[in-house]
């Protein structure tokens, strides 16, 4: 199994611009055998020692900050190690681990107003307080808890998040990295973890109205489209900063009629739109580059969000077909060659284990194990070779192997898998 995969690392994929590994005749094989090589005790291992490396990496070792944190978020910093810890308690039991969280989180919240500019969970204040508050809750700190969770509402305050373009609130994006669909995910983030009306539906429905006018607004030049948002002037598709990931927020809320075709509607134009030999989905509105196969841009993405329009859904057919086909597309397009969450092994390995929970289909969690496998033997060649992320985010959870460990941890339970930051 080694030497088949550190083969595999060293092939380029054809016509693909060098963005995946040539795993063809590893996709061909059979699975079952493939997978051989990691029983659940290797991969629980695995993962224990790997985010075990994270922290030492980010938190405790050398290259921990001393002074002021850098960078405090979810997606690229210190409370990506916190999210990744969180994984690792829930699955273990470590009390280690959670005092671990509260402790980083302590130290992130001092560095608070130098991260003031966002509300979302990936990369703003939404996502410090939102962990802060469950890691809390779970230690049994109700002080703690009820600390975050007010610093949370003051976040919810912003004046921002419930205006709707007919009132000039085009200042706010709706993308969730940065945008409105962010904070509504750090809030349904809390509320399944304290409870569905921690946040209540009266302060978390005015922001879903808001996205909803804002991409109707969008679109208005498209007639095909219902709902279109731009990211820096540029429609994206994708799920860090465009229609995958503000639809995959939406879909966690009850929608009236109107609202719920918008959004089946701007899922059948995106469908529609698909490259037609790959079956791929463009990264933004007009772009003809069919490269990226990817969690932020491209089919994964897309898979994860289909699937979930496909549980939302349940009489449209189409939806489910639909994150089959996207799932069909991540699998053929190979191994790309970085390791993270957000364009990497990691991230696409999950689409499957969203199959995996919408069909029940072994063979889903088979080919996220084929991808896991693949990790365990090449992801830390592939940082240290300089195929991973920038230095500086190696441990990191979307650009490093801080998400293959969530990944390995996952696998233990698929039924029960979530993609970090995306999936609830």
């Amino acid at each position: 199994m080694s030497s088949v995969m550190e083969f595999a690392s060293q092939e380029t994929h054809e016509n693909s611009d060098d963005q995946h590994l040539d795993f063809d005749f590893i996709l061909h094989m059979d699975l079952t055998a493939a997978n051989l090589s990691l029983p659940n005790e290797t991969v629980l291992r695995a993962a224990i020692s790997l985010k075990d490396k994270v922290v030492e990496m980010t938190w405790k070792g050398s290259r921990r900050i001393t002074g002021p944190v850098v960078d405090p978020t979810i997606y690229s910093g210190l409370l990506g190690t916190v999210f990744t810890c969180l994984r690792s308690y829930e699955v273990t039991g470590n009390q280690q681990d959670l005092l671990l969280c509260s402790e980083i989180v302590d130290t992130c919240l001092a560095a608070a107003p130098a991260s003031s500019r966002h509300v979302t969970f990936l990369c703003g204040r939404g996502g410090l307080y939102a962990l802060g508050a469950v890691v809390a809750n779970l230690k049994g700190d109700q002080q703690g808890r009820n600390l975050f969770l007010n610093l949370f509402l003051e976040v919810a305050q912003e004046r921002a998040l419930p205006i709707g373009p007919e009132e000039g609130g085009f200042g706010m994006s709706y993308d969730l990295m940065y945008g409105r669909a962010g904070f509504l995910w750090a809030a349904l983030f809390i509320n399944k973890y304290l409870g569905e009306e921690t946040l209540p539906s009266d302060l978390l429905l005015p922001v879903v109205d808001a996205i909803l006018a804002g991409g109707r607004a969008g679109a208005s030049d498209n007639p095909a489209c219902p709902l279109m948002y731009r990211w820096h002037g540029t429609r994206y598709w994708g799920a860090a900063n465009g229609l995958a990931g503000i639809l995959q927020v939406l879909l966690h809320f009850s929608l009236g009629q109107e609202d719920a075709e918008d959004v089946k509607g701007t899922l059948r134009y995106m469908m529609s739109n698909r490259f037609p030999l790959s079956g791929n989905y463009p990264s933004s509105e007009g772009n003809s580059r069919d490269k990226l196969v990817q969690w932020s841009h491209g089919a994964t993405g897309m898979a994860i969000t289909l699937c979930k329009a496909s549980q939302v859904f349940q009489n449209d057919r189409e939806f489910r077909d639909a994150a089959i086909e996207a799932g069909e597309v991540v699998w053929k397009s190979g191994i790309v060659k970085k390791v993270g969450l957000a364009d990497g092994v990691a991230g696409n390995a999950y689409a499957f284990l969203s199959l995996f929970r919408l069909t029940g289909d072994a063979v889903y969690e088979e080919r996220a194990k084929a991808f896991a496998s693949f990790l365990y033997h090449n992801a830390t060649k592939l940082v240290a070779g300089g195929h991973g992320s920038r230095a500086d985010y190696s441990y990191s959870l979307f650009e490093g192997l801080a998400g293959t460990a969530c990944l390995w941890f996952d696998l233990l339970e698929p039924e029960r898998s979530r993609f970090p930051g995306f999936e609830l």
